[in-house]
């Protein structure tokens, strides 16, 4: 028998939940984001399919929203305790299946690690396991590692299973731009770009040296590696621990003075510090998210002199980074996040780089 990695994702998660708890919605576009005005400042945290048709999707402001939806459209709220709830019923279900093991790595997606000759037959029960736990649908990727049974998953939705492997890697992925590999955002496809790397497989032909001088002696062979769909196949059940907390606003009203800002920035600093005192868990280093108008987003980071579980000491540091933020510019939303030091043990995030925060 031989050992696969399977990446159950749920369709439509969010917005399947609020459908589940509201079933009069089924079938019409829903678009959940903020406090559910699309008036106010915010942004789309989700969308139903209906609503994807109209070109609607995650990370899209909330009133460009509101003009692309059709008139049937519903608009609701962020749900936390809701989605925490299922998705805690979903991993439970997962977890339950005989033979497999469960790394969690969102509230709506898991890797299963199984060893089967037929994992076609797991990922059907897992579906099935799903739908009779929660009422919800997912689809499942099959891959010989996380990255491909990750990308896998995108072929198989809605409701479906795909198997990819290094057999069929190319066949499927490689003259599809890099931007469609699971860890490439915008930026770095503009990087590879500018060295003539536009799809799957000129990234997998490229020079490695020009990738390591581009990024780096660890990114620049995890590059490399992604253009053959190489990657991780290890599926680690280890609880996964926190790496930061942070606390962010869109403002309603953009802040236009320096002392809005400071005031703005110690708040929020101090929000995040306290739930990093929650877990008991000292905080090394601060992050600064500044958000100008229109939409422009910057984003600072600066290193405490030592660990530290004085929040004060961590408001210093993060009113530092603010000092930086433009007073020429008016600011429409700030975010300060704190990152903590690691319990014994070590950081999950660093047995893979898919692990964590990026």
């Amino acid at each position: 028998m031989r050992s696969w990695v399977l990446h159950v994702d749920m369709d439509q998660f969010i917005a399947a939940v609020e459908v589940l708890q509201h079933p009069e919605l089924a079938g019409r576009p829903v678009i959940i984001g903020g406090n559910g005005d699309p008036t106010e400042r915010a942004v789309v945290a989700t969308a139903s399919y209906e609503a994807r048709e109209f070109g609607i999707g995650s990370g899209m402001p909330m009133k460009i929203a509101a003009r692309k939806a059709p008139d049937d459209a519903v608009f609701l709220p962020v749900d936390h305790a809701a989605y925490e709830r299922v998705s805690a019923t979903v991993m439970a279900t997962l977890r339950a299946l005989p033979g497999v093991t469960l790394e969690i790595i969102g509230w709506d997606e898991c890797f299963l690690g199984v060893t089967t000759d037929d994992p076609e037959s797991v990922a059907l029960r897992a579906q099935e396991a799903v739908l009779a736990a929660t009422a919800l649908h997912c689809s499942v990727g099959i891959g010989d590692n996380k990255i491909r049974a990750k990308i896998a998953t995108g072929f198989g939705k809605p409701r479906g299973v795909f198997r990819l492997t290094e057999q069929n890697w190319f066949e499927m992925m490689g003259e599809r731009t890099t931007r469609e590999l699971w860890g490439i955002g915008p930026r770095v496809q503009k990087r590879l770009a500018g060295h003539g790397i536009r799809t799957v497989r000129e990234l997998a032909d490229a020079d490695r040296a020009v990738l390591i001088a581009e990024f780096g002696p660890r990114l620049g062979v995890w590059y490399t590696d992604l253009g053959y769909g190489r990657g991780p196949a290890l599926v680690d059940d280890t609880p996964w621990v926190a790496r930061s907390h942070s606390r962010e606003t869109t403002y309603q009203q953009n802040l236009t003075t320096t002392e809005q800002i400071t005031s703005a920035v110690r708040e929020l600093a101090l929000r995040a510090f306290d739930d990093c005192a929650a877990e008991a868990r000292p905080v090394e280093r601060a992050h600064l998210k500044v958000r100008y108008a229109p939409f422009d987003t910057r984003t600072l980071g600066r290193k405490l002199p030592a660990p530290t579980s004085d929040r004060e000491d961590f408001v210093r540091t993060a009113l530092k980074l603010a000092a930086a933020v433009d007073p020429g510019r008016e600011v429409r939303l700030l975010g300060v996040r704190a990152e903590m030091s690691m319990p014994a043990g070590g950081d999950p995030a660093e047995r893979t780089p898919l692990r964590g925060r990026i």
